[in-house]
């Protein structure tokens, strides 16, 4: 937030404060470029969570990153929570897509297309080189504004505003031609992740028409807002151009390729799926009427039922598409997380556990079934949910939720150290550090000196006071 001073009482700024003030507003925005996220399972960040799709996610990427050299490298997709189409990254090892890219793409191709196109910049080293590029930008700009401060104090000096004048010259000068010469390596960045996609597509023997497709829709959105923009302060390529170059490029043999059947009901599931969880019921129904009588639209509109209807209606709308199919892991999860949000852990327990047993990677679903036994207030169960989170938490160790319940079995169990220490791991998971260290501090009142969970605990301390490794990934 930025708070203004009262007119009254504020002096209008001479030219050289006007011109620094300018440089600085200048260097702290390329400063925040590129943004990182909070430590602690990415905190701040409005992050969604689903098996179903990250999974969805994974087979789309997979043969991607292996014509790309980035199988070995640890590469997952994250999804945040905005509707508006966008994908980007932050660093060598996450890809950022919108909720709004995976509802607006109607074909899985043109998900994949984008999903190309980002991992083009992770083999360029896209984010490292633009690191530097902007050093060199803060540097010239500097120098320009100790070269420009000089010569503004010798202009008021000598009373010359000419030398005031080529001061200030020299503070903006350096600062736009850096400006510039970063938007354009910005645009060759993304030419170049242009030429990557469609080879990886082209290795993969898929179709680069999806990516086509999504940048010309983005492209004739563009091409009336750019009318008379300066092409030099885009840092992105002007839409006709990219589409030029891009017409070139996807002429490939497999520009007719279809997406598989079974694929693109996947896709059309979890685009079901997004809106049945995001939306108002109003709007599902508009989106899947109950005329549509198709599986995705059924699963919208069960999702929108149990979220804002009658649970009862819910349950069976779920049960009807379990009749369909009936080795669906994700309608087991839907039921169970039904359920269970409805007042009825007992019951969510068996969807729950027939899911775990069906899904590829079951440990998000793990732990939505530990909340399931903690719930039901049986000591025995606290067991139980203590082996599912510990074996969830190795794959997935920075969800807050898992620490949480982890925390809640454990009180259940009167193991009020450990209930401590998992506390601790949650709050810091959510990002909240001071919350984190005040309950890792009593934690290790608890444990034995030297016992894995002080060594835990205290490594929670050390990380807020000398920021060291994320004490959630040691010994996982």
């Amino acid at each position: 937030m930025i708070v203004a001073g009262s007119p009254s009482k504020t002096r209008p700024p001479r030219p050289a404060t006007r011109a620094i003030a300018a440089l600085t507003a200048a260097a702290l925005g390329l400063a925040s470029f590129p943004a990182r996220p909070q430590t602690g399972a990415n905190a701040g960040i409005p992050m969604i969570r689903d098996a179903e799709i990250e999974q969805l996610l994974r087979d789309y990427t997979a043969p991607i990153f292996r014509a790309a050299g980035l199988t070995d490298q640890n590469v997952r997709v994250v999804i945040i929570d905005d509707k508006s189409f966008n994908a980007f990254v932050m660093d060598a090892h996450r890809i950022f897509v919108n909720v709004g890219a995976l509802m607006q793409s109607t074909t899985p191709n043109q998900m994949i297309g984008v999903l190309a196109h980002e991992s083009g910049h992770i083999v360029g080293g896209h984010l490292s080189k633009i690191r530097q590029e902007l050093a060199n930008v803060q540097t010239a700009a500097l120098i320009g504004m100790l070269l420009g401060v000089g010569a503004i104090v010798a202009g008021a000096r000598s009373g010359s505003t000419d030398m005031g004048n080529v001061g200030i010259a020299a503070i903006s000068a350096p600062q736009a031609l850096g400006i510039n010469r970063l938007l354009a390596y910005q645009r060759a960045q993304e030419e170049s992740a242009d030429r990557a996609g469609v080879r990886f597509l082209t290795m993969t023997g898929q179709s680069a028409k999806g990516m086509y497709d999504t940048f010309k829709r983005f492209a004739d959105e563009l091409a009336f807002s750019a009318q008379g923009v300066n092409p030099y302060f885009q840092n992105h390529p002007m839409p006709q151009e990219r589409m030029a170059a891009l017409t070139e490029l996807v002429k490939t043999p497999y520009w007719a390729k279809k997406d598989p059947p079974e694929l693109q009901f996947r896709h059309d599931m979890m685009r079901a799926k997004l809106f049945g969880f995001t939306e108002r019921p109003a709007t599902v129904m508009a989106h899947y009427p109950t005329t549509d009588t198709s599986l995705p639209a059924r699963y919208a509109r069960a999702i929108s039922a149990y979220r804002f209807g009658d649970p009862r209606n819910a349950i069976a709308q779920i049960d009807g598409l379990l009749q369909a199919m009936p080795n669906n892991p994700y309608l087991y999860e839907l039921k169970g997380q039904a359920l269970l949000e409805g007042g009825h852990p007992a019951d969510a327990i068996a969807p729950l556990r027939r899911a775990v047993q069906l899904v590829p990677s079951p440990a998000l679903i793990q732990i939505l079934l530990a909340q399931a036994l903690v719930a039901t207030n049986d000591t025995k169960s606290a067991d139980e949910a203590i082996s599912l989170l510990h074996t969830a938490i190795v794959k997935e160790p920075e969800v807050a939720d898992a620490y949480t319940t982890l925390a809640m079995a454990y009180a259940r169990k009167s193991d009020l150290a450990a209930a401590d220490l998992a506390s601790a791991q949650a709050a810091f998971a959510r990002g909240d550090n001071k919350t984190a260290r005040e309950l890792a501090e009593r934690a290790k009142q608890r444990f034995p000196i030297g016992s894995p969970g002080w060594v835990r605990a205290d490594d929670i301390v050390a990380f807020n006071k000398n920021h060291k490794q994320n004490p959630l990934r040691i010994g996982q």
